[in-house]
């Protein structure tokens, strides 16, 4: 009757999964395969300390039958013996399992924490720009650590579970079936309680984690802007928000856990139950003289070895649940699209002059509506050219397109005559050096930030980059110098600073190709001074494309684009725009002129 019974338990858990998580698992195991070996050795510990963990107590029972009850020692001692080797067997059994199986996870979790964090390299910037950072972290680090634990305890739990109760039920069924019906009488309540339970846990998991996530972003945002919420003194709003979120967090972590903690509450009953069914019914059995006490010794025993897996199995579903949400998270992440690939026969550029070319591109970030819309126009090797406009008239997103961070819907661009989507990305962004208005600096020394730009660069290449770019002087005032290790995106130095040494990052990469993203909008007008002598040595000789709020910066451009609404409306020399008197005109009426006077 057991073994009905541990087909329908069976059965149950596999239609639940097979239908929410047969894919899952899979996935699971294509990480795991690799591991086959040192998995068999893990399954055949198990099937040792199951069989030890059954031989004892029918040993302790044969024991009471032949030494206790008819009073004899002979051989007492021996039997005694016995089981001081089975239980120190079962003991380094189940240490070797326990140590293989930790092995087996790190390993596992690992490959997968790899391939997850390589896969996030290979994504498209689209990918990024949709997400928060907190909500990204949380599967890289919450989600993979709950695979984790379930990894180090849960698939021992389970093989081991599964092999006791196969073992103990064929026991107890040669020992007496009578006892064995009466053992399995708790098992449709068991079914039905289960049935009830997992249906309702596998949602209310998905919804913890994805509160989690919501949080976790939500906190990276507000601890990487707390400047901001400070200045604007929105503290209570921000603290509102977590309450929220918080809340929401809470309710779904408490029905999530409710649910579940009814699995181990309707096991310990079941459990009673069935003590006490087994007690009242032996003990009628060997009053009758059918059944020895030896058996009774044994059936309670075994019936707890029966109970127990199933209790242990209950009690490892809440982390199995857990894991399963948290995998799919992971997994959803490494089935997101790569970024294009290369075309096939793309080409490695050794050297770009510098020149461009924007040949009727259209682009749209939805696919929806256009944000560049038939933009034209051609820059020599060496020529800086300026994008002026109101804000969202397309002008970051042209230098997006450049760098083929994304590719125009329709249109073309040429770099040096060559279709940008014949040019290997990474060839092309070698040849390209960028200096954006939100300076990003790793934390690490500044001599390594600088060498970012390019990672073989010699100490002697990094100082004189930081020369040309007027930032060695503050830096050798700096307690370490080049050595100086920053904090976590440079806090510790000025927002002027920080410019000065994305400058020397991209003047040690030497590139073709400038872009400068309104790079001395956040600069005070004294360092942008040392800035706009810094870009006059790194723009010599290079094709540069500049977007700036700063009047000095546009007047000198060789060219500006003026953009609108995704179209170039105007384009010449800041003197040729002015005398047109068109957009540009009104512009610099409205903003530049202000600046000038000042």
């Amino acid at each position: 009757m057991l073994r009905p019974r541990h087909r329908t338990m069976a059965a149950a858990g596999q239609k639940q999964q097979a239908k929410d998580n047969i894919g899952t698992l899979k996935r699971l195991w294509s990480f795991l395969s690799p591991q086959k070996g040192w998995l068999i050795a893990v399954v055949v510990m198990v099937i040792v300390s199951s069989c030890l963990s059954l031989l004892g107590p029918y040993i302790v029972g044969r024991a009471i039958d032949t030494y206790i009850v008819t009073k004899q020692t002979d051989g007492f001692f021996l039997v005694l013996a016995l089981l001081l080797f089975i239980y120190v067997a079962l003991s380094a059994s189940t240490f070797l399992q326990n140590y293989w199986m930790i092995r087996i996870a790190q390993k596992t979790i690992y490959a997968i924490r790899k391939q997850l964090f390589r896969h996030f390299h290979e994504l498209p910037i689209s990918f990024f720009d949709k997400r928060r950072q907190g909500e990204l972290m949380s599967r890289i680090t919450n989600d993979i650590d709950n695979m984790s634990q379930t990894f180090n305890s849960t698939v021992i739990q389970v093989i081991s579970s599964t092999l006791t109760l196969v073992g103990a039920i064929c026991v107890m069924l040669w020992l007496s079936p009578l006892l064995t019906f009466v053992t399995l009488l708790v098992v449709p309540m068991m079914y039905i309680g289960m049935r009830w339970i997992t249906n309702r846990t596998q949602k209310r998991f998905r919804e913890q984690q994805r509160c989690l996530g919501e949080m976790n972003g939500f906190i990276e945002e507000v601890i990487s802007g707390q400047k901001v919420v400070k200045m604007f003194s929105q503290e209570r709003r921000m603290i509102d928000g977590f309450l929220q979120k918080n809340e929401q967090l809470k309710q779904a972590g408490f029905w999530a856990q409710t649910y579940s903690g009814f699995i181990p509450k309707l096991m310990n009953f079941l459990n009673n139950a069935s003590f006490g069914l087994i007690a009242g019914v032996g003990g009628i059995l060997a009053l009758k003289g059918m059944i020895s006490i030896g058996v009774i010794v044994v059936f309670v025993e075994y019936a707890r070895q029966f109970t127990r897996p199933l209790n242990d199995l209950a009690n490892q579903w809440n982390t199995l649940l857990s894991a399963l949400a948290g995998a799919e998270r992971v997994f959803e992440i490494l089935d997101m699209e790569k970024e294009e690939r290369d075309e096939t026969g793309a080409i490695s550029l050794n050297h770009i002059q510098g020149k461009v070319e924007f040949d009727h591109v259209v682009f749209s970030y939805d696919k929806k509506r256009d944000v560049i819309r038939d933009v034209s126009f051609s820059v020599s090797p060496g020529e800086t050219v300026a994008l002026v406009g109101p804000t969202g008239a397309g002008k970051t997103t042209i230098l997006q397109l450049l760098a083929r961070f994304y590719d125009p819907d329709r249109g073309h661009i040429f770099i040096d005559g060559h279709d940008s989507r014949t040019i290997k990305r990474v060839s092309l962004r070698a040849h390209m050096a960028f200096v954006l208005q939100d300076t990003f600096l790793f934390e690490g020394t500044i001599r390594d930030n600088i060498r970012y730009g390019r990672l073989d660069a010699s100490d002697e290449a990094v100082e004189q980059a930081a020369k040309w770019a007027n930032a060695h002087s503050f830096i050798t005032k700096l307690p370490n110098g080049y050595d100086t290790v920053l904090k976590q995106d440079g806090s510790g130095i000025s927002q002027g600073q920080k410019q000065l040494l994305a400058i020397a990052r991209a003047m040690v990469a030497n590139p073709s190709i400038l872009i400068l993203d309104e790079a001395t909008s956040n600069i005070d007008t004294m360092t942008e001074m040392k800035i706009q002598e810094a870009l006059e040595r790194l723009m010599k000789g290079r094709t540069c494309f500049v977007i700036a709020h700063r009047l000095n910066t546009v007047q000198n451009a060789d060219r500006i684009l003026v953009l609108n609404e995704g179209k170039i409306i105007e384009q010449g020399t800041h003197e040729s725009l002015l005398k047109a008197k068109g957009f540009y005109y009104d512009l610099y009426s409205r903003h530049f002129q202000k600046e000038e006077a000042l």
